[in-house]
């Protein structure tokens, strides 16, 4: 299992998976992550109060339970979006998981845990360091999100590439993309030029005696 990665779980199920029974708007439920025995990922599962004390333990030990509400589904009217809101950048970020976003990842589930838009259900200690588990207040989806001890004098910086990032439909700003191709058109000229140098340095001076 790769601890090390942040993982988007989908909602919430809409019945005891020990009962089968439908849960009550507003029931309160168990909800468990357990490892995904047919891939790296993971699995939850939801629990009514007497469905958890009935389980037989054949799903095996769970890495993370909390106790939540089930909210019944609501029809919304479809609303045409034109900027990525927070919560969907944070569930592409999670899914693509490149390993350059995991600060501005993190810094996102804290905005939003601070917009009410996350709550933190569990906090577990793994060997690459530390998974917060936030759960959408709502919907229901599971993030887990690795800690990366961000240091406060980066925290504004993040919080204003998340703020970049929202205001040009998830991705970086032109400007900031001919940038970087612009260094590293420069870089690569500089790694040629001095893998050039020296091999034209040694050919001569060999031929010269």
């Amino acid at each position: 299992m790769a601890f090390g990665e942040s993982w988007h779980i989908k909602s919430r199920s809409h019945l005891c998976v020990v009962t089968g029974k439908p849960f009550a708007d507003g029931e309160s439920i168990i909800a468990a992550i357990f490892p995904d025995p047919e891939s790296s990922g993971w699995l939850r599962r939801d629990y009514s109060l007497a469905g958890w004390e009935q389980r037989d333990g054949g799903e095996g030990e769970n890495f993370s339970q909390w106790k939540t509400v089930y909210k019944a589904p609501v029809s919304h009217e479809r609303v045409e979006v034109t900027k990525e809101s927070p919560i969907d950048l944070l569930r592409r970020m999670v899914d693509e998981d490149e390993e350059h976003t995991e600060k501005v990842r993190f810094i996102l589930a804290v905005m939003l845990e601070r917009q009410k838009v996350l709550v933190e259900k569990d906090t577990q200690v793994v060997p690459s360091g530390i998974l917060r588990v936030y759960e959408h207040r709502k919907e229901g989806d599971v993030f887990l999100i690795r800690d990366p001890n961000v240091a406060l004098d980066q925290v504004e910086a993040m919080q204003q590439e998340v703020l970049d990032l929202l205001e040009n439909h998830g991705r970086k700003p032109v400007e900031d993309q001919a940038n970087e191709t612009v260094n590293e058109e420069a870089i690569a000229e500089e790694i040629q030029a001095q893998a050039e140098g020296p091999l034209g340095s040694a050919g001569e001076e060999k031929s010269g005696t």
